[in-house]
């Protein structure tokens, strides 16, 4: 059953990200991103009784106040940040662990942050239980990156603020690429693709109307 209903989804993401190429510049998906995206299974990764809905086309609640994203938009985020066998990625919202799922298969290591307590505990348990070895999860803001191990190829955020952080700018590798839906918590955000060059000036391009939860800074944010 989940089988059939992940390959139809893979069908509607790739007839979606058609859809859409005129804004974000991508006729079609990498054929390394759809591999990874199908051999990650959505519902280990949903709440147990949410798992009926785990491979339609939308964002379900994970709890916390927290989603899982939409799985397109997972596969245009991940096809944005162009992720590469040799490269060390920064994740800021890990949620339920499924985005650093998609791309453990994909890069050389994630290090990804979760700002909730109880979903970075959760989706180390997870990630580890389901074979996931090429990521970290830590609790902490996801604000102020991982800098321990910057600089990074990439960064992705899976959560929206009116700005990127500078912390994250300054953890970018120059000519990696940073993707980040950017907005505020009651109007329009933009997932926006940023670049830095290896002279560190920044290009900024928006790419897509999104609506994502807020990047918070602390457990306190939440209540």
């Amino acid at each position: 059953m989940h089988q059939r209903a992940h390959d139809a989804l893979l069908q509607e993401i790739e007839a979606e990200v058609r859809d859409t190429h005129d804004r974000t510049g991508r006729a079609s998906l990498s054929e390394r991103v759809i591999q990874a995206l199908r051999q990650v299974p959505r519902e280990a990764f949903v709440p147990a009784h949410l798992q009926d809905a785990a491979y339609q086309n939308m964002p379900l609640p994970i709890g916390h106040r927290q989603t899982i994203s939409q799985p397109y938009i997972v596969a245009l985020m991940t096809e944005l940040l162009e992720p590469q066998a040799d490269q060390v990625v920064l994740e800021v919202g890990t949620g339920s662990g499924y985005q650093a799922a998609v791309l453990d298969g994909l890069v050389k290591h994630v290090y990804s942050v979760e700002v909730v307590p109880a979903l970075a505990e959760e989706a180390t348990e997870r990630l580890q239980r389901l074979g996931y070895h090429h990521v970290s999860v830590r609790q902490g803001d996801g604000s102020l990156g991982w800098p321990e191990h910057a600089p990074y190829d990439a960064i992705i955020v899976t959560a929206a603020g009116p700005q990127v952080p500078p912390a994250l700018v300054e953890q970018l590798k120059p000519g990696g690429v940073l993707v980040m839906p950017v907005g505020g918590r009651h109007f329009e955000q933009n997932l926006r693709v940023i670049r830095k060059g290896a002279d560190g000036q920044l290009t900024e391009r928006d790419v897509l109307p999104v609506v994502f939860v807020p990047l918070t800074h602390s457990p306190t944010d939440l209540a």
